[in-house]
């Protein structure tokens, strides 16, 4: 499963890449890069690995306040609008991130970790911390708020996106078997559904975890 949920991503973002590189950021989005960054200056971080960069107007945000950057995408030609922007830029999966152990200070993951099945999830975020040195921080965004999982049937991407929804009890659950929480934030956005909302972890590779 986990394999064609890729598959049809890659393609479907790779037709969407010049709509999503054209696309507003909505000012809660800037908040959060902008939140992140402030606690990674905090703590003196220099080197971020984007994960699900898209075409790169994050990572580009960050290596503009002076961080050491590298971008991964599913989607090639995401990944080409990344290197355009000056980026370093790999077309990576989550489980394919070929990087050395304890290579960053930071993770970042915007958005992207919702398509990864449930069961595939902890697997997922092992990969991810092993990226991570000792104390490294790994901001986690996801929309989420109650279980529910599969392509969603409305969407306007071509082939449907595969997305896994999880209730904030969830998500802290699978999330904390990897890592220490620092933050937990709900915002709530428009929507008709009230038990919707996004979800910001703030995590951490504690310095006993191996």
């Amino acid at each position: 499963m986990y394999r064609q949920v890729i598959y049809d991503l890659r393609e479907s973002y790779d037709r969407k890449a010049k709509e999503r590189n054209n696309r507003e950021i909505e000012p809660w989005k800037t908040e959060q890069r902008r939140r992140f960054l402030s606690l990674l200056r905090k703590e003196g971080k220099k080197s971020l690995l984007e994960i699900g960069s898209g075409p790169g107007v994050h990572a580009k945000f960050f290596q503009d306040q002076g961080l050491d950057v590298i971008c991964t995408d599913l989607s090639p030609e995401m990944v080409r609008l990344c290197r355009e922007k000056g980026l370093v830029a790999h077309a990576m999966d989550f489980l394919d991130l070929d990087f050395p152990a304890r290579s960053f200070d930071a993770v970042y993951a915007l958005n992207c970790l919702l398509h990864v099945p449930r069961k595939d999830l902890p697997q997922v975020l092992e990969a991810i911390r092993s990226l991570l040195k000792p104390d490294g921080l790994f901001y986690l965004g996801v929309y989420g708020g109650k279980d529910s999982e599969g392509v969603w049937p409305e969407d306007h991407h071509e082939p449907k996106r595969f997305f896994s929804f999880l209730s904030d009890d969830r998500i802290t659950e699978i999330a904390t078997g990897c890592f220490e929480l620092v933050d937990f934030e709900q915002i709530h956005l428009e929507d008709n559904d009230p038990d919707f909302h996004f979800q910001a972890l703030i995590l951490r590779r504690s310095r006993d975890g191996g």
